[in-house]
């Protein structure tokens, strides 16, 4: 048996899998995110853990024989956050979230004190990252800076508690901007350009190696019979993709939720940061990814439904089977700024072209044409790092609709595959990532794709008229950026 947990903004899940990947139960225990500014998003360590033990109570509750039998443990996490804890593992304050904006200048800081950031970790330097949160608490709370003994990111943090060890895997650590993500190690120009240094860091796992064992007291509080062995893990994408056997070169999948990922392996490292694509390691040896990400994707028709009263799956029923395009109008997605390809946090989203015969149906199709445009300007910045795909596994919540998946596959030319399974993502990659480490199993022998149930095909009768709205759309960010 192995247990796979999902440490989410919103949420830790946990899986239990057995020797043929069967994930016999899943659980989970929802978390809060405080916001006390405009633009920061922090939570509780403690909270984490609490949540964590939740989810295991439950399995243990439910499936009790099974989880006597656990022996390994995979880890995934959202990335990015800022953990920061004293030399007696006392965490100092909140944790720093992924989507705390508060680092913007601090960015620029990073950049001009390590010219060749960029070349070095593969991306830009954005206030999602980990690196700019700590150059904010040094220079606005230089009281905790200077405690700091470790950083660890959100689901280290977990494994701290579950194996007294200080470690990270190579995809999540890829996300802090101080790993020389070519040679996946520490980078020191990096560090020092955030007056850190190796000391204050983890070391560095493969996601399907060990990275310690179970503590003895929590081995007996969950009632399992034998030593239990914990992965490295893998950030929540990574994880995912070892979820659904993109481990390879050339695959990909969309994820169509809150924010929108292209997700695609590469076999060497390939960065473009001219387009803020994220050049990342991958949670198996040798293998990297490239991630073209979208800030408002589902966000956004959550937002056109809190506006109209219909919910978000009502106004996609409207439009019934055949997606028709626009013949005018279109809907920018920048809701709340955008990464790929334009890095601009102060981008907004808007409506432009409407005339008196737009009505709600219009309104909703501009929301999913203007998400699937921006799926289009991800793939074709992939395409300028020298990556391309020939088709793509669709998850997330937003994959639940026939119709916006019959647009982003017509719009980006090429098939959606949609797996079986897909809802246990990041959980059911981790427990992968258990199993190899358990077992000493290479991973493209156990990450596998799943079975399809269904493939969404490109349109073709519809793509001259796509194309022509997406030209509109191109052209309206750089014509509304001084505006808005």
């Amino acid at each position: 048996m192995y247990l796979g947990i999902d440490l989410g903004t919103s949420s830790v899940k946990s899986v239990l899998m057995d020797d043929d990947q069967q994930v016999l139960a899943s659980t989970s225990s929802a978390l809060q995110i405080s916001r006390p500014h405009s633009g920061w998003s922090e939570q509780d360590p403690e909270s984490w853990w609490q949540a964590t033990c939740d989810t295991l109570d439950q399995l243990k509750d439910s499936h009790p024989q099974a989880l006597s039998q656990v022996k390994g443990i995979g880890l995934s996490g959202q990335m990015h956050g800022a953990t920061l804890l004293d030399k007696n593992d006392k965490v100092l304050r909140p944790a720093i979230l992924w989507n705390d904006s508060r680092s913007e200048a601090q960015c620029r800081r990073l950049e001009a004190n390590c010219p060749d950031s960029r070349e070095l970790s593969g991306n830009i330097a954005m206030p999602g990252f980990t690196a700019p949160k700590l150059l904010w608490v040094q220079e606005q709370e230089p009281e905790i800076f200077g405690q700091v003994a470790k950083v660890l990111l959100p689901k280290d943090y977990l494994r701290l508690r579950l194996t007294g060890e200080y470690v990270s895997d190579i995809s999540d650590a890829s996300g802090t901007l101080w790993l020389n993500v070519a040679k996946r190690d520490w980078s020191d120009e990096l560090l020092g350009a955030t007056g850190l240094t190796r000391k204050e860091m983890p070391s560095l796992v493969e996601g399907s190696d060990v990275s310690g064992e179970l503590r003895n007291e929590l081995q007996q509080k969950w009632g399992i019979q034998q030593n239990v062995v914990v992965a490295g893990g893998a950030g929540d994408n990574a994880a995912a993709a070892c979820g659904m056997g993109t481990v390879s070169a050339a695959k990909a999948f969309i994820s169509l939720g809150t924010s929108g990922v292209l997700f695609v392996c590469n076999d060497t490292f390939s960065p473009n940061t001219q387009s803020a694509v994220h050049a990342f390691g991958h949670a198996v040896p040798n293998t990297w990814h490239q991630m073209g990400v979208i800030l408002s994707a589902t966000d956004s028709l959550q937002w056109l439904s809190g506006i109209s009263g219909k919910s978000a799956a009502q106004l996609t029923d409207d439009l019934g089977d055949v997606p028709i395009p626009i013949s005018e109008g279109t809907f920018l997605p920048y809701l709340g700024g955008e990464r790929t390809p334009h890095n601009d946090a102060s981008a907004r989203g808007a409506f432009a072209g409407l005339n008196h015969s737009h009505d709600l149906k219009s309104l909703s199709r501009m929301v999913l044409e203007g998400v699937a445009f921006a799926f289009k300007d991800n793939q074709a910045a992939l395409r300028q790092a020298g990556t391309d795909f020939d088709a793509a596994f669709a998850v997330g919540g937003g994959a639940q609709s026939d119709h916006w998946l019959k647009i982003i596959a017509t719009v980006i030319d090429r098939p959606l595959l949609l797996p079986k399974g897909s809802e246990l993502g990041a959980a059911f990659g981790a427990a992968r990532l258990g199993l190899c480490a358990a077992n000493g199993v290479d991973p493209e022998q156990i990450c596998h794709t799943p079975e399809i149930e269904r493939v969404i095909e490109p349109i073709s009768a519809l793509q001259a008229q796509y194309q022509q709205n997406y030209e509109r759309y191109q052209a309206l960010y750089p014509a509304l950026k001084e505006a808005i």
